[in-house]
């Protein structure tokens, strides 16, 4: 019987079929040979603060796990927006990720006319790396210990009981307005430049009240220089076991906690998200970073990369509310 001969066509689909199996093949190699070379992750602030700090740590420990150096690169400017931008616009490859920050991420959006990227839309998360639990602090010489009695003197105020915080537009200033709008407390929202400028005016006297992260204001409360009032996490505090929480105090679901984690630009190949939590995960089992973290005033809280994702949703949805009920703008 005499062969049949191959049409064009037939020779064009079957060159066709083996170019894509082998793209496909390579692909798969180069997702499962991930990473083959160093990994930048934009830290979208100056270095030395706690953010930076613990993506540091975190960068130092996943170097170890991957077999390929994270390098920290600060890309600091307009709260955050700026290296968030980058990160949003670079490649889908797994090789510049972010280190992500509620305050850019899920309040930028709301108080910024414009912040040049979409939370929803332009990342990947890969896994939360911890909660910074937030604290309501006050000088000693203000005549109110528990939560109720100061929101009962702020409304004796006719300004109203001032309260400082690291500036317009953070978590702690979302945190005092959201007290306002549940418990109808008289309260004045004194913005600073940072946290430490805030903690050296209530300690001096200057203002009654400051809402900080915990590790800003543990040791003054130790030492007795101030009061914690009440801690906005879902329980008490491990560095702090004796201050209760809002809820207990009466303000249900009152939860606010600021947190970091790990992102990557959208259309991150899934493999290497997978990975990447993996090892995330991994990382903040160990008890020696946990630790480290715990002294930064972070909670380490490993989970899936879902529920970081559920979580920046629904931040980002009850923080747009509380904005626009207080008609926060950037300054």
């Amino acid at each position: 019987m005499t062969p049949l001969k191959s049409s064009p066509r037939r020779q064009w689909l079957t060159t066709l079929l083996s170019a894509s199996l082998a793209l496909g093949t390579g692909i798969s190699a180069a997702q499962s040979a991930y990473p083959n070379k160093p990994i930048r992750l934009v830290v979208p602030f100056t270095p030395g603060g706690v953010t930076d700090t613990s993506g540091r740590l975190i960068a130092e420990q996943l170097s170890k796990r991957l077999g390929q150096q994270v390098v920290v690169d600060n890309k600091p400017g307009a709260s955050g927006n700026i290296g968030t931008q980058m990160v949003a616009a670079a490649e889908p490859d797994g090789y510049t990720l972010l280190l992500g920050f509620d305050g850019t991420l899920v309040i930028n959006p709301h108080v910024f006319p414009k912040v040049g990227f979409d939370t929803l839309k332009d990342f990947a998360p890969i896994g939360k790396i911890g909660d910074a639990v937030l604290i309501l602090v006050s000088h000693p010489a203000v005549p109110a210990k528990s939560l109720k009695d100061v929101i009962a003197l702020s409304k004796t105020q006719a300004g109203g009981l001032s309260y400082g915080t690291s500036g317009t537009g953070g978590t702690p200033h979302i945190a005092g307005e959201l007290l306002k709008q549940r418990t109808g407390a008289n309260l004045t929202h004194i913005p600073y430049k940072g946290g430490g400028q805030a903690m050296t005016d209530v300690l001096g006297g200057n203002i009654p009240l400051v809402y900080t992260a915990i590790a800003g204001a543990i040791s003054h409360v130790k030492s007795g220089k101030l009061h914690a009032v009440a801690v906005s996490s879902a329980q008490r505090s491990s560095s702090l076991p004796d201050v209760p929480t809002f809820i207990e105090n009466g303000v249900p679901d009152f939860e606010i906690n600021s947190w970091v984690g790990l992102l990557a630009p959208a259309k991150t190949p899934k493999a290497v998200l997978d990975k990447l939590n993996t090892e995330l995960n991994a990382v903040l089992a160990d008890a020696a970073v946990r630790e480290r973290l715990n002294g930064m005033g972070i909670a380490a809280t490993p989970g899936t990369a879902e529920k970081f994702g559920q979580e920046i949703q629904r931040d980002l949805a009850r923080y747009g509310a509380v904005v626009k009920s207080a008609n926060i703008k950037a300054e």
